[in-house]
C-alpha cells in the first residue's frame, strides 16, 4: 500500500526512513525533510512502516509523507530495501525515525556526492542529544566523537544519517535482510560490500542529526553488546578484517588494551597500586579528545563517570572480540573435525560438507 503526496521529482534525493512504533518521535523526524522537500533540495520522503502497532503510519501521512508498509516486522534492512525499489532519486538517503536532521543537510549531502568517485557518504549524531540522563547523554557524546574523528575517507557506512547512489546501492543488493532482521549492523555489512566493489565512501562529520532515542544501562548492554560488538566481530572475524575505521581504529585497540590493563589490574592484590594508577592516567591521556568532548557539555561529574563507564566499553567489546575469535575456531575446527569423519567414512565431496557445516555455524552466530 501506498499513500500520502507524490511531488514532482526534481532533485536527485529520495529521502527513506524505516518506522517501526515511532510515534513518539515520526513527525519531529519529519518536519525538516518535509521543509526539504518543499524548498526542492530532495524528490520525495518516504516513510516505511515496519509492521507498526501504533499510529506511526497515520502521523507520517497526516505530516505530508509518502508512507508504504515493508509487509511485516522485517527489520529496518528490508523496510530501506522496500524503499529503495520504488525510490525516484538518484540518491537514497536514509534517516533513522528517531533522529530529526539539521536544517543544512540535505545541501551538505548534495555537496560531498558531488565529489569526485563518490558513491556514498554519511554523517554524526550532534553533541547536544535533547535526552538529560546519563546513558543516553554518554552514548550519543560518544558516537558524536567517533565519527568526528574518524578518517574521512570511510571503509564503513552508517544508516542513521547516510546515504548511497541508488545504482551502487542495487548493483550490490542493498541490505542483508536474511541475515539482520533487526536493527544491528545491517549497515556496517553494507559499506563493507560497497567498498569491495570499489566504491568510494565518505564521512562528512557535518552533516549530523539529532538523535532522539532515550537511552537506559539496560537497553544500552543489549544494544551495545549483541546488536552491534558480537556482530560487528564476526564480520570482522569471517571477511572483513581489522579496518582503521571508526571505533574499531588501531588507537581504538591500543585504548582498549590500556583500559583491560587498568580494568583487569584493580582486583588483584599481587598488583602494585601504581599499576592501576598508572593505566588509569594513560587511559585518560589517551582519550583526552572525548574527555574534553565530556567536559564542555556536561562538567567534571558527567567526564569522570563518563570516563570510567568507557573503560567498561572497551571490556565488553574485547570480551566480543575474544568471544567470536572462540566461536571462529570451534567452527573451523567442528568442519575439519566433519570432513575428517566423511573421509574416512567414504563419503564423497566431504570438503564442501565441511564448508556447508561452517557456513551453517556462522550464520546461526550472526543470527
Amino acid at each position: 500500500m501506498i499513500t500520502g503526496p507524490f511531488p514532482d521529482p526534481a532533485p536527485l534525493i529520495s529521502v527513506i526512513v524505516p518506522a517501526y512504533n515511532a510515534e513518539a518521535t515520526i513527525r519531529a523526524c519529519l518536519a525538516p525533510l518535509l521543509q526539504m522537500r518543499r524548498r526542492g533540495e530532495v524528490a520525495e520522503v518516504i516513510v516505511v512502516d515496519d509492521g507498526s502497532t501504533d499510529s506511526t503510519a497515520a502521523d507520517a501521512i497526516a505530516a505530508g509523507a509518502q508512507v508504504i508498509e515493508s509487509g511485516g516486522r522485517l527489520g529496518p534492512g528490508a523496510a530501506r530495501n522496500a524503499a529503495a525499489r520504488i525510490a525516484r532519486g538518484k540518491i537514497l538517503w536514509f534517516v533513522d525515525a528517531d533522529s530529526v536532521a539539521h536544517e543544512d543537510a540535505a545541501q551538505i549531502l548534495t555537496s560531498a556526492m558531488a565529489q569526485t568517485g563518490v558513491d556514498a557518504v554519511f554523517g554524526a549524531y550532534d553533541d547536544r542529544p535533547p535526552a538529560t540522563g546519563f546513558w543516553s547523554q554518554y552514548k550519543n557524546l560518544v558516537h558524536h566523537h567517533y565519527h568526528c574523528q574518524s578518517n574521512r575517507e570511510a571503509e564503513t557506512f552508517w544508516a542513521g544519517c547516510g546515504a548511497v547512489r541508488k545504482s551502487v546501492f542495487l548493483d550490490v543488493d542493498g541490505f542483508d535482510a536474511q541475515v539482520y532482521t533487526e536493527p544491528s549492523i545491517e549497515d556496517i555489512e553494507l559499506g563493507w560490500r560497497l567498498r569491495q566493489s570499489g566504491s568510494r565512501i565518505l564521512l562528512v562529520p557535518e552533516l549530523q542529526v539529532t538523535h532522539l532515542k532515550v537511552w537506559r544501562l539496560t537497553n544500552l548492554l543489549r544494544t551495545e553488546i549483541f546488536c552491534r560488538a558480537l556482530p560487528w566481530s564476526r564480520l570482522i572475524q569471517s571477511r572483513t578484517g581489522w579496518v582503521d575505521t571508526l571505533n574499531v581504529s588501531r588507537g581504538e585497540r591500543l585504548r582498549a588494551f590500556v583500559a583491560l590493563v587498568f580494568l583487569l589490574s584493580m582486583p588483584l592484590s599481587y598488583v602494585p597500586t601504581w599499576v592501576s594508577v598508572a593505566a588509569l592516567a594513560v587511559a585518560i591521556a589517551a582519550n583526552s579528545a572525548l574527555m574534553t568532548l565530556f567536559l564542555r557539555r556536561r562538567g567534571p561529574w558527567f567526564a569522570v563517570r563518563g570516563m570510567l563507564f568507557h573503560q567498561v566499553y572497551y571490556l565488553y567489546c574485547s570480551g566480543a572480540v575474544f568471544w567470536s575469535w572462540l566461536e571462529q575456531l570451534w567452527g573451523s575446527a567442528r568442519a575439519r573435525l566433519q570432513g575428517k569423519n566423511n573421509a574416512e567414512s567414504a563419503v564423497p565431496a566431504c570438503q564442501p560438507f565441511a564448508e556447508n557445516a561452517r557456513g551453517r555455524l556462522l550464520t546461526a552466530a550472526e543470527e
